[in-house]
């Protein structure tokens, strides 16, 4: 028989996706077999599979030990990453980063090791707050692109990771980025439409609606005018792929540095200042969460910009 105690990371999760985790090698089928024959109990008691889990709670699995190794591979080591960036704010449940640009949040076919989540992952580690063994493992709940900097928030425990997936999936967190585009905006706006996915991981924005797309709405406003340039707060009110900086393209303004949206003849001139990528970034996030989180409600987490970002504003003249 193996017992598991409930602690304070693994809280708030259902018996079955727990014990799914937790038997990582074993079929979903299996596990509710052995719920319904009562060989997994909660409490001491038959369980469905479909209860909550509290802290403190024991999950007895009435197995031979040779059963929980067979359908239970343990998680390899950790290896050491290169160092966390700049924390901006970290509690019990939740660390928010200030991502530099050209780093990844997970991997991808060209990026598999030392991603934001891995460097998380060990800092948590060197901390001991978080163990190769353990069930629940923290994670990142929100994405930039490599190329863009700013605010990254993880869940240290699943209740606040589940908190705060839910407000980034509702859209109940305010986000809000500072870029410089082409051009001069001097009054506020909105851009709606709809954006489609294209082949090479580009999206375009339409006016209509049209087959497989997805509507998409942003704010901007200026922050300053320079010399054919404009510093720009932007809000994202939905949330997909490259939204600001193809909307951006759309209406004519696009981001300095963005090789893929940009004009390419603006983007050589901000080469002397070491740019080499779109000046996105993540300036901005204010939670508005609930459950767990409600003590965090109205927290803005704040990211400095970086020096790059700092250098072309200088330069510009557009410094606040």
């Amino acid at each position: 028989m193996k017992e598991i105690v409930i602690d304070a990371a693994q809280k708030g999760q259902r018996l079955d996706k727990f014990v799914l985790k937790y038997l990582n090698k074993a079929p979903a089928s299996f596990v509710y077999k052995m719920l319904r024959k009562k060989n997994i109990k909660l409490n001491d008691k038959k369980a469905s599979g479909n209860e909550l889990l509290n802290e403190g709670d024991s999950i007895k699995l009435f197995f031979s030990d040779e059963t929980v190794s067979l359908f239970r591979q343990e998680k390899g080591e950790i290896k050491k990453t290169s160092s966390l960036p700049e924390i901006i704010y970290e509690d019990e449940n939740i660390i928010a980063l200030n991502k530099p640009a050209g780093l990844i949040v997970h991997p991808d076919a060209n990026h598999k090791t030392d991603t934001l989540n891995d460097r998380i992952i060990y800092y948590l580690y060197s901390k001991g707050e978080y163990l190769p063994g353990d069930v629940f493992k923290p994670s990142v709940c929100n994405r930039l692109d490599i190329n863009t900097s700013g605010v990254v928030v993880a869940g240290k425990n699943y209740a606040a990771l589940r908190e705060l997936s839910r407000a980034f999936k509702e859209h109940s967190l305010k986000k809000e980025y500072l870029t410089v585009v082409k051009g001069e905006i001097k009054t506020p706006g909105q851009i709606e439409g709809y954006l489609a996915k294209t082949e090479g991981n580009f999206v375009t924005i339409s006016p209509q609606k049209e087959k497989n797309t997805k509507y998409v709405k942003t704010l901007y406003s200026p922050v300053k005018v320079r010399d054919g340039f404009t510093l720009l707060n932007v809000e994202l009110l939905t949330g997909k792929s490259h939204q600001i900086r193809a909307c951006l393209s759309y209406i004519g303004h696009p981001i300095v540095g963005d090789g893929k949206y940009g004009d390419m003849n603006t983007n050589r001139y901000f080469y002397g200042f070491g740019l080499k990528n779109q000046l996105l970034h993540a300036k901005r996030l204010t939670l508005f969460t609930e459950n767990e989180l409600k003590y965090l409600w109205g927290k803005e987490l704040v990211a400095p910009e970086n020096h790059v970002f700092k250098r072309v504003l200088k330069g510009l003249n557009l410094n606040v």
